[in-house]
């Protein structure tokens, strides 16, 4: 069983919670899943079986896309609506349309945050949250991710009251915090906030209508229609140029060799070598040989009926 089985994560459950019942429906071990969503977050979480879970990072590492309710008048330990409060501003609040539109396009672009307390990143090799449990805190790093674009779904002139509401859309970099930054958005307008609701619409080219939930999978499973709900791994590489692999190229490509740099190399960070369509190695420039390039991942065993 090798394929990407996108998967729509219910509130509730970790991802790792999916991994763990997902190998029991499909019964294989190799299952992996493609970045972490909170227990208090649905959306798309494409999960990777079998020879699949070698483009698993690729999935990771692609742009994100969120639809979340902002709350101002409230920060909390958690950054979201889970938490202790940490401040409460009670007053009346007036914003414009146009004021959090300023807000939002400030915040657009290469930004900085601190990851929350509250949060898997690793200090020291221990989890973050693991010292906020302990009631203690640490020197956290600082990342810099991008905010492709941030859209005010509400259609609202004026927004106002002791706590404001708003939907956005986010599109983002790998590593964005959304916790995080409906906190950044308050402080644009001067304001405690936290973030009251998310949802993860799409994670790389997989969205919402691709999904299954983890009860339409053991359906599909009990039908023996599972791999009619799989997608292939190409579907996770088709941003990146297909070469056809002729037979000037084929043995070297399929050993894996070193081969000069192919023209649109120049162009990309990866071309997908590929035998009937099937990928069969994604090669990279070679980081010490000048005009040079090499395979990052090579899919020799994934069978054609997937």
């Amino acid at each position: 069983m090798n394929g990407i089985l996108p998967l729509w994560k219910e509130r509730g459950m970790t991802s790792h919670d999916c991994v763990f019942k997902l190998r029991k429906i499909l019964k294989t071990k190799k299952v992996g899943h493609t970045g972490t969503l909170d227990p208090n977050v649905e959306g798309v979480l494409p999960i990777c079986i079998g020879q699949a879970t070698r483009i698993a990072e690729y999935i990771t590492d692609a742009g994100k896309t969120y639809e979340a309710v902002i709350s101002i008048g409230r920060t909390t330990t958690t950054e979201d609506a889970e938490g202790e409060t940490v401040e409460q501003d009670t007053t009346h609040k007036s914003f414009s349309r146009a004021d959090i539109l300023a807000a939002l396009e400030q915040l657009t672009g290469t930004i900085e945050q601190t990851p929350p307390m509250y949060s898997a990143v690793k200090v020291n090799g221990k989890k973050l949250y693991e010292y906020a449990r302990a009631g203690q805190t640490v020197e956290r790093p600082t990342r810099q991710v991008t905010i492709y674009d941030l859209t005010l779904l509400d259609e609202a002139d004026v927004f106002q009251g002791e706590q404001v509401q708003f939907a956005i859309r986010i599109k983002c970099s790998k590593g964005t915090y959304i916790r995080t930054l409906a906190v950044q958005i308050g402080e644009m307008l001067g304001y405690p906030a936290h973030m009251q609701e998310l949802v993860r619409t799409a994670s790389g080219t997989f969205t919402k209508e691709n999904c299954l939930t983890l009860a339409e999978v053991q359906e599909s499973m009990d039908r023996g229609q599972i791999f009619e709900q799989m997608l292939p791994v190409e579907y996770a590489l088709n941003s990146y140029p297909f070469i056809e692999i002729d037979a000037t190229n084929d043995k070297q490509i399929f050993n894996g060799q070193v081969l000069e740099m192919h023209a649109l190399l120049k162009e990309h960070k990866k071309i997908v070598y590929a035998k009937n369509g099937r990928a069969r190695a994604v090669y990279i420039a070679h980081p010490t040989k000048a005009n040079m390039m090499k395979p990052e991942k090579m899919f020799p065993e994934i069978e054609q009926e997937v």
